[in-house]
């Protein structure tokens, strides 16, 4: 790639010069500037209200007309289409609800890669949560492609698998975690458009492993989460509070963000999704699509995860019952029958 290195770390990094001269702690960098965003659900929605109070000029598209008027509404260009959103965008993010969709969004009637081989954007960064097989896929789609306009900073479109991590109180307060795939340069560029929606950015080196990352953190936040609630629930039928125990979890040795962060007792945490009847979070459907990945991600390597394929059961089964649109953490209630706190 042309252009002269910065020093970060102990590394330097080489970049165009446009990319250099425009990364400024005061200033959107030029190449950064126009942000497509897809898909503006619970977390894409809050994500590209970030980046539109971080000064971005952000076009947005989603399915749900319902959603795009939430926007349109305040002023926010809306586009009928991934292709359309693309071709004024210098970035476009993808935040959607599984592979299938990712697939569709990207090489579908009308996709972002839908105008041929010469691409307008420069970088297209997935948040969704996928397999690691769908980013490897649409890495090599993008990797086949050129750019439309000779642009300094970058010779050809690239990709990050950008998952995230935190939940909707996170994607709401801009402190998400992204776990990010992909070129370290373009991850370096991108640094910046990334933490204007969260608190922290984390390399996890090439194309796909963002994603590897997100399924195994999703599988261990299950489990987590299941083993807090089960605890809970023999807590109560013990005789003890779930807010004493709660007390006695963060500040001992089974401390984890399901319990001080993200508890699943409804009285016990002020701001979470148990305190709204599990509505708003993240749901268990979705959970239940994760762990799914997970499994299937796990097989194809030959290995076994037996609290990740127990936990897959449970989430399919509250999913059943009725419960799939409800935040994960009602398995407290719903799977193991807790009682609210009094």
């Amino acid at each position: 790639m042309a252009g002269f290195g910065w020093r970060v770390g102990s590394k330097v990094q080489r970049w165009g010069r446009s990319c250099l001269r425009g990364f400024s702690s005061h200033a959107i960098p030029s190449q950064l500037e126009n942000v497509g965003f897809i898909g503006l659900g619970n977390m894409g929605s809050h994500m590209a209200r970030n980046l539109i109070t971080a000064g971005y000029k952000v076009t947005v598209h989603d399915i749900n007309e319902n959603s795009m008027k939430k926007f349109s509404d305040d002023g926010i260009p809306t586009k009928q289409s991934p292709l359309e959103v693309s071709e004024s965008s210098d970035v476009v993010i993808t935040m959607l609800p599984s592979s299938s969709h990712v697939l569709e969004v990207y090489n579908g009637t009308n996709g972002l890669l839908g105008a041929g081989s010469r691409l307008g954007p420069w970088l297209y960064i997935d948040s969704s949560t996928v397999d690691p097989q769908t980013s490897r896929k649409i890495s090599a789609a993008i990797s086949r492609c050129h750019l439309k306009e000779n642009k300094g900073y970058a010779e050809n479109p690239m990709i990050l698998d950008a998952p995230v991590s935190g939940g909707v109180p996170a994607a709401e307060a801009g402190k998400l975690t992204f776990m990010v795939g992909g070129l370290e340069e373009a991850y370096l560029a991108a640094k910046p458009l990334l933490l204007s929606m969260g608190k922290r950015a984390i390399y996890c080196g090439g194309a796909g492993n963002g994603s590897a990352a997100k399924i195994c953190n999703n599988m261990a936040m299950a489990i987590s989460m299941l083993g807090v609630s089960e605890a809970f629930a023999l807590g109560q039928n013990l005789g003890i509070k779930a807010s004493t125990l709660t007390d006695i979890f963060n500040c001992s040795s089974a401390r984890c963000w399901s319990s001080d962060t993200y508890n699943p007792v409804p009285g016990v945490m002020e701001g979470v999704p148990s305190s709204r009847n599990y509505d708003g979070g993240f749901t268990s459907k979705l959970m239940a699509k994760d762990l799914d990945l997970a499994m299937a991600s796990a097989s194809g390597v030959g290995f076994k995860c037996p609290l990740g394929s127990e936990a897959l059961e449970i989430y399919r089964k509250l999913s059943k019952d009725g419960c799939e649109l409800k935040d994960f953490s009602c398995a407290f209630r719903h799977y193991y029958a807790g009682k609210d706190e009094e």
